[in-house]
């Protein structure tokens, strides 16, 4: 009797897991479910953001933080229903480092901090910690990262090409540094005040760098004309390269996902197969 009603209480944790899991695409419960939560956290930013409008906030305050809490609840609720069903996952089957291991994933970690600013008390005498909290309830939207396949699939992207990304962002910090060292010695002398130091002159680097050009800085030696022509025009060339790596990112995992192999019962992707039944070299889920 104990084996069986273990069994069914395995069975109904899986079957709790898999409902939460936004992947399970043949899952029609599954589908329901996390639409309606999705569905929930856009009217909740929606609340939050309405929240912030005074004339608002004064006439409709009460329902505004009744929804609120309505909102957290729901989200408590799958919190808990994650952390508690997340042992059905062979990667977290230990019942307490196997919890606490997923707990410390990026997606409960947005859970939590989802819910987290409702239960944080206000420390007493600091002021604007009320609205602080209010605001930080907006990182509710980072949730639906894990209910659109495009947000999950521009993630896996940024995976893959972390590496490249960290040398690009390298890159990037080197000719800031460059940029504004150059223009700090060329305009230092006609504008002491706007050129006084190299970190102060980084704003214009930053600003010319990302071809936003605010215009409140600007070279007026013929050097400093020169030298910020010619980093405008490298500034557009090397902010081009994530979009590139980006493009080539989209295109191999697109590619790729064409060749994954489904599992017939459960809908999800296999890991390492391929509908040749090959190795794909890439152990990471997408």
């Amino acid at each position: 009797m104990e084996a069986r009603e273990m069994t069914r209480h395995d069975a109904v944790r899986r079957r709790v897991y898999d409902v939460l899991d936004a992947r399970h695409a043949h899952d029609r419960l599954s589908i329901a479910v996390n639409g309606l939560i999705a569905g929930l956290i856009l009217l909740n930013v929606v609340g939050v953001v309405l929240f912030t409008v005074d004339d608002l906030a004064a006439r409709y305050g009460a329902y505004f933080r009744a929804a609120d809490a309505f909102f957290v609840a729901v989200f408590s609720v799958e919190y808990l229903l994650r952390v508690w069903s997340c042992t059905a996952d062979d990667r977290f089957s230990s019942p307490v480092r196997g919890r606490l291991r997923f707990a410390l994933t990026p997606y409960a970690l947005i859970d939590l901090v989802a819910i987290l600013p409702f239960f944080l008390p206000v420390t007493v005498g600091v002021q604007g910690a009320p609205r602080l909290l209010r605001v930080a309830r907006l990182f509710r939207m980072l949730k639906l990262v894990r209910y659109s396949r495009s947000l999950r699939l521009l993630g896996t992207v940024v995976r893959r090409e972390r590496d490249v990304f960290v040398v690009v962002g390298a890159g990037m910090a080197a000719l800031l540094v460059a940029a504004s060292s150059a223009m700090y010695f060329a305009e230092r002398g006609a504008q002491p005040e706007a050129f006084s130091s190299i970190p102060a002159a980084m704003w214009w680097g930053v600003i010319t760098l990302t071809t936003v050009g605010y215009g409140d800085v600007y070279p007026v030696t013929p050097l400093g004309r020169v030298l910020g022509g010619f980093i405008s025009v490298l500034g557009v060339a090397v902010f081009a390269l994530p979009t590139a790596i980006l493009v080539e990112g989209f295109r191999e995992v697109l590619g790729r996902r064409g060749d994954v192999v489904e599992c017939s019962h459960c809908g999800r992707e296999i890991d390492g197969a391929t509908a040749d039944g090959v190795e794909n070299g890439d152990g990471d889920r997408t």
